[in-house]
């Protein structure tokens, strides 16, 4: 692992089981947990590779998963990792620090589809890693393949910088909404999601 992410250092010991305890709890509560998945899955054909790039406890990948994709989930934190395995059968769950992601040595070479990026992952990588976590995934993924990204504008990463961080990752922006429903983008929207494509050529 590289530096300490954002997850590590600007949380509790203790937040780790509190995250994997709230998703547990609103899934049984029968919360709406798959809305990230339905805008992925609308995106990709039948039966495509997926990377779910900061996986948490597995919910989206999960998701993506009973719509009939592959998926390969990766998570800095074992914790997460580890409940995502519990909770989920079927993806793939691996530890793995995105700003040095190598699915290739864990025995997944094959390049993605797409890749989801949910949960505010980019604004928990390790300070000044973005862009490298950007060109990690664009590594993963195969020509033509697209990248969902959602993030809050507010969590100190401005949109700005992503945007600047995709292009030196090679990624294309095709396009951005508010919210993972597709809601119209708008400046003073306090969420984004972006989609993003790395060219086939």
């Amino acid at each position: 692992m590289g530096k300490p992410t954002r997850w590590v250092t600007e949380t509790g010991p203790e937040h780790s089981q509190w995250y994997i305890d709230r998703f547990r709890r609103l899934a049984a509560e029968g919360a709406d947990l798959a809305g990230e998945a339905r805008l992925v899955d609308a995106l990709v054909a039948p039966g495509s590779r997926i990377l779910d790039a900061g996986s948490g406890t597995g919910r989206v990948g999960a998701a993506l998963a009973a719509r009939g994709h592959a998926v390969v989930g990766v998570d800095a934190d074992p914790a997460l990792v580890e409940a995502a395995s519990a909770d989920h059968l079927g993806p793939r769950w691996l530890v793995a620090d995105l700003a040095e992601l190598d699915l290739a040595a864990a025995g997944e070479p094959e390049p993605f589809d797409a890749v989801v990026v949910a949960g505010n992952v980019l604004a928990f990588v390790a300070p000044g890693t973005e862009r490298d976590v950007l060109r990690r995934i664009a590594a993963h993924l195969r020509p033509d393949g697209v990248v969902a990204v959602g993030f809050g504008t507010d969590r100190g990463y401005p949109l700005t910088d992503f945007d600047a961080d995709a292009v030196a990752a090679g990624l294309r922006l095709e396009h951005r909404f508010a919210t993972w429903d597709l809601r119209p983008w708008r400046d003073d929207a306090d969420f984004a999601v972006t989609v993003l494509r790395r060219p086939a050529a």
